[in-house]
C-alpha cells in the first residue's frame, strides 16, 4: 500500500519535473528555437489550434526561424498570432513562409525572462509539494485506517520526503542552467 502511494507519488513528480522542463524551454534564449512556439495558438478556421500542428520550422541561421504553413490560407492567421504573441519578433510574410528574425537579448529583456524562469521554477515546485501533501495525506489515512503499520508508515514518509527533495533538486539544476544560459552573452 504505502509503495503503491510512493510509486504514484514519485511518477507524478517525475511528470512534475517534465513539465517544468518543457515550460523552461519556451523562454527564448538567444537563439531562434521551435520550442519557443510551442504554447502559440492560432485561429484556424474559427478554432485555437496550436501551431506546431499547423506548419513546420526550420532553423537556417541562429537568429532566424522560417515557418512553413502546411496550409497557405493559414499564412495571414499564423502571422497575426506570431505578432500579438508576447515573443517579441516582428514576422515577416513573403507569400510561401513567414520569416521570423529574433531581435538581440537587451541585458533588461535577459534579466525579465529570468524572473519568468524563476516563477516557471517555482511553479513546479509547489507542484511536487502538493503531490507530496496528498501523498502524506494517504499515507495517514492508511495508517490511520489500520491498513499499514506506523513503523511503515513513516517509513514511507521518510522515502516521500527524499523523492520529493529529488524532484526539487532537478527543477533547481534546470533553473540554474537556463539562468546561465539566459544571462550568458
Amino acid at each position: 500500500m504505502i509503495s503503491d502511494i510512493l510509486s504514484d507519488a514519485t511518477s507524478r513528480m517525475a511528470k512534475a519535473v517534465d513539465a517544468a522542463k518543457t515550460d523552461f524551454s519556451t523562454v527564448r534564449t538567444g537563439r531562434a528555437n521551435p520550442a519557443m512556439f510551442s504554447s502559440l495558438t492560432v485561429e484556424y478556421y474559427g478554432t485555437p489550434t496550436p501551431l506546431q500542428q499547423l506548419a513546420s520550422f526550420q532553423t537556417p541561421e541562429a537568429r532566424t526561424l522560417l515557418i512553413t504553413p502546411y496550409d497557405r490560407s493559414a499564412l495571414n492567421d499564423i502571422e497575426k498570432a506570431l505578432r500579438d504573441s508576447d515573443i517579441g519578433a516582428n514576422p515577416a510574410n513573403d507569400g510561401n513562409v513567414i520569416r521570423v528574425v529574433m531581435p538581440e537579448l537587451t541585458e533588461e529583456r535577459r534579466k525579465e525572462y529570468v524572473k519568468i524562469v524563476s516563477t516557471k521554477a517555482e511553479e513546479g515546485r509547489v507542484s511536487v509539494r502538493n503531490i507530496r501533501r496528498s501523498a502524506k495525506e494517504a499515507m495517514e489515512k492508511a495508517i490511520k485506517d489500520g491498513d499499514v503499520g506506523e513503523d511503515e508508515g513513516k517509513r514511507g514518509e521518510k522515502d516521500l520526503d527524499a523523492a520529493t527533495k529529488k524532484h526539487i533538486d532537478q527543477i533547481d539544476e534546470l533553473f540554474k542552467n537556463k539562468e546561465s544560459e539566459l544571462l550568458g552573452v
